[in-house]
């Protein structure tokens, strides 16, 4: 065989290596950003030609440990299919539910600081008052229903249907929940979901009236967001998830092994 053919199967293989890649930089670099509760929280990323199966980091391990080899395959069910290490069981009960309600490739849960804070309020909606907000008009879904630790696939599934088609969903008392069709588009949203909390509650703690975006000018942003500049090779979420990688790259290169 022509040594420079790539067979479907070698393809695929190739591209499952690069999903771990891409799982494992988003593990660190929320350690790096301080999205991350040391073991606690979890990332889900669906298996390529594997349907009815997700990447997830294994339990135990502080996200600082976490590299490409060493997530674990698992079934919806929470059946460990390869790798070494438990499942976490609210992992599997968030993260499954919604893989499959929505299709979202990628699933990030976290208790990120301002983000968190936000969902303590008894308002806990992300006003579009900062930039960092505005592209989260709209796509933001909110559960208002606290039900502690998530043991059963029907909690995920009550998450899941009160998205209605919205990548992210604000947990009262509780966190976050953002989706994507990939790694790179999943953690961009994580990143500026944030940041624009951030700064919510920085202009919150002035006391002072807040300014909000006009309804036209949100409208012209909706607009805005759905335009393709042709002379970019990649998406805007694609070129930040690639800078990321670089910084990990000269920092904690192990992520990839």
């Amino acid at each position: 065989m022509d040594t420079l053919t790539h067979t479907p199967a070698d393809l695929l293989e190739a591209e499952r290596r690069q999903a771990r890649i891409d799982m494992a930089a988003a593990h660190r670099l929320a350690v790096t950003h301080d999205f991350h509760e040391a073991i606690d929280n979890h990332f889900t990323l669906m298996v390529p030609g594997r349907p009815g199966r997700i990447y997830l980091n294994a339990y135990g391990l502080h996200w600082t440990e976490v590299t490409a080899s060493n997530l674990i395959e698992v079934a919806y069910d929470g059946k460990v299919i390869e790798g070494t290490g438990p499942a976490d069981r609210s992992a599997i009960c968030i993260h499954a539910p919604i893989h499959e309600a929505t299709g979202a490739e990628c699933v990030l849960h976290t208790h990120m600081p301002y983000c968190t804070a936000i969902s303590q309020l008894e308002d806990m909606t992300i006003e579009m008052t900062g930039q960092s907000a505005l592209q989260f008009n709209n796509r933001i879904a909110y559960d208002y229903d606290y039900n502690g630790f998530a043991h059963e696939h029907e909690e995920g599934a009550r998450m899941a249907a009160l998205m209605d088609g919205k990548p992210i969903l604000m947990l009262a008392n509780h966190g976050v929940v953002v989706t994507g069709k990939n790694v790179a588009q999943a953690y961009h949203r994580l990143y500026y979901l944030e940041r624009a909390c951030r700064t919510q509650m920085f202009t919150m703690w002035t006391g002072q009236r807040r300014r909000f975006v006009k309804e036209e000018v949100l409208e012209k942003m909706r607009a805005q967001a759905g335009w393709k500049d042709p002379t970019m090779a990649m998406s805007g979420p694609e070129y930040h998830f690639a800078a990321l990688k670089r910084v990990l790259d000269k920092t904690q290169p192990d992520y990839a092994d």
